[in-house]
């Protein structure tokens, strides 16, 4: 499976239009069933940071899935679909490879004319690129800090 790799930068245009990166772009073609011009990809606000959250339509599927094995009446259920659906945008993008970015996620994210596109392996996030630079530092050091390592590696 090809991830998500890299960082980007791009330009938002006066219609909130971005064009996704050609390196991004051929890991959701890679991904995708569409037999159309058009990528599905799925946008998000994070939970976690002032960033937007970009699922390629099956990954965002396969996250979603556990929800399905809830009491669909329960409070958990109804806070869960709440959170992860209520503010995300299935989109698809034009034959130039651009998407139409939401103002609340622009909003969200802070972004204005420039925009980062940071691949996280699965997914990727868009960012404003100052925002951006520090979440990878931040990203960075801690790793250092707390000595992470990926499971079944050696340390």
């Amino acid at each position: 499976m090809a991830h998500f790799l890299g960082t980007h930068q791009n330009r938002l245009d006066a219609k909130g239009r971005v064009s996704v990166p050609a390196p991004f772009r051929a890991v959701l073609k890679a991904q995708s069933s569409s037999l159309g011009p058009g990528i599905s990809l799925v946008l998000r606000p994070s939970h976690q940071h002032p960033c937007i959250e970009a699922w390629p339509e099956e990954a965002f599927q396969a996250l979603a899935a556990p929800l399905e094995r809830l009491d669909h009446f329960s409070e958990e259920h109804e806070d869960l679909a709440a959170a992860l659906y209520a503010d995300a945008y299935p989109m698809e993008t034009d034959k130039e490879g651009r998407v139409v970015l939401p103002d609340n996620l622009v909003a969200h994210a802070g972004l204005t004319e420039t925009v980062v596109f940071m691949g996280l392996g699965k997914t990727f996030q868009i960012w404003e690129p100052q925002a951006a630079e520090r979440r990878r530092a931040e990203a960075r050091e801690r790793a250092r800090e707390r000595r992470f390592t990926l499971p079944g590696s050696a340390a």
